[in-house]
């Protein structure tokens, strides 16, 4: 199960792009070139779909309404358009069409809504009982279970996407998961560890201790336990101490590159749907960068996962299983941000097939411009 295309119009900094997908992909992008805006049109599908969520809530509690997502390069077609194609392993493929704006009091409303299975148009909105009753256009068809009874598989695939980027002080701090669900920066994420059936969560914390070991070799055994008083979740791990029961360590204790390399492991074992990941590489040991993607690809072969990355690192890309069309080049221009898979550049390829090294190849072309100014900082 898999995004296969995905097109937006007037969606934050692209005023329009359409772009190919693979199994795997890598954004890359210099700051605020859109790497987080690309991956959060994928979240805001999910956000849709989300049984506790919804097309208003993912508007507007969570993007702070239209006028917050629409592009500022935006002029004559004010109208934002999320649309993707997917393959649901099943006959044909899907696609769906977003269109939306607001009213005058600010309101989303939805300007049209399609989904298709292959040839066939299985909703086309707006539809009459629509054109009567315009409320009806607050929410959209995928949200609605007694709507989407023929199109079910897409809008469970949509919310079973998953994103993470955890935020290590969020998960130092487990009280702060008290009254969060699915805190994708980790404000729950002990809280998400702990709702794991115990046999699953053991065989994850075994697999996982083994691979940090390789980060921290001192590094014995990882546990969860819940505080009796409290009933706060909490992590601790124990490390090798020449004094007998002296290493423990609780999450608070545990640096940034063990917390962030942590929540990294588990979100790979935990699913088999589309995994949004930014910046995996932040706080980690180059050397331990440079062998993510074919760790990632060891696993994710397994179950034919869909992951998307977004990155900074050379070290990342020079991975020599990377493919030159698993690489998306954000590119800021005076109309917003282009987008490119790395393979359609003939530059790039020729360079690549010549023996340049990837990353010598592609991260200079995402370089932000005039960057050697910053040495005249306090000048």
């Amino acid at each position: 199960m898999m995004f296969k295309r995905l097109l937006l119009e007037n969606w934050k900094n692209f005023l329009k792009i359409e772009i190919e997908l693979q199994r795997r992909m890598f954004l890359l992008g210099p700051n605020a070139s859109g790497k987080s805006n690309l991956l959060d049109a994928i979240r805001f599908l999910r956000d849709i779909a989300d049984p506790q969520g919804g097309f208003q809530n993912a508007v507007v509690s969570k993007r702070r309404g239209v006028s917050q997502l629409r592009s500022l390069h935006a002029r004559r077609h004010s109208t934002v358009v999320v649309e993707t194609q997917v393959d649901l392993d099943v006959d044909g493929l899907w696609s769906y069409r977003l269109e939306f704006t607001q009213d005058n009091q600010r309101r989303p409303m939805i300007q049209r809504e399609v989904v298709k299975h292959g040839d066939i148009t299985v909703l086309d909105r707006p539809d009459d009982a629509d054109k009567q009753d315009e409320s009806r256009l607050t929410q959209t068809h995928l949200e609605q279970v007694s709507s989407n009874k023929t199109f079910r598989q897409l809008q469970e695939f949509f919310a079973r996407v998953h994103y993470l980027h955890i935020v290590p002080q969020l998960v130092r701090e487990p009280e702060r998961s008290i009254g969060r669900t699915g805190d994708p920066y980790g404000g729950d994420f002990l809280e998400q560890l702990a709702r794991a059936k115990k046999p699953i969560l053991t065989s994850r914390l075994d697999r996982i201790s083994k691979s940090l070991r390789v980060a921290v070799p001192s590094l014995q055994e990882i546990q969860l336990l819940r505080d009796p008083a409290t009933g706060v979740p909490h992590l601790r791990s124990l490390y090798a101490h020449w004094r007998k029961d002296a290493g423990w360590q609780s999450e608070d204790q545990l640096s940034d590159g063990t917390l962030r390399l942590f929540g990294l492991l588990w979100a790979l074992l935990d699913g088999v749907h589309p995994l949004l990941l930014e910046e995996p590489e932040l706080s980690l040991h180059p050397r331990l960068v440079r062998y993510l993607p074919t760790m990632m690809a060891r696993l994710l072969r397994k179950n034919a996962r869909q992951v998307f990355i977004s990155t900074h690192s050379p070290d990342l890309l020079s991975d020599d299983g990377i493919g030159i069309e698993e690489i998306l080049l954000l590119i800021p221009t005076a109309e917003g941000t282009d987008v490119m898979v790395a393979s359609d550049l003939a530059e790039v390829r020729t360079l690549v097939e010549s023996g340049v090294p990837l990353p010598d190849v592609v991260v200079p072309r995402t370089a932000p411009r005039g960057a050697e100014q910053l040495v005249m900082f306090g000048e």
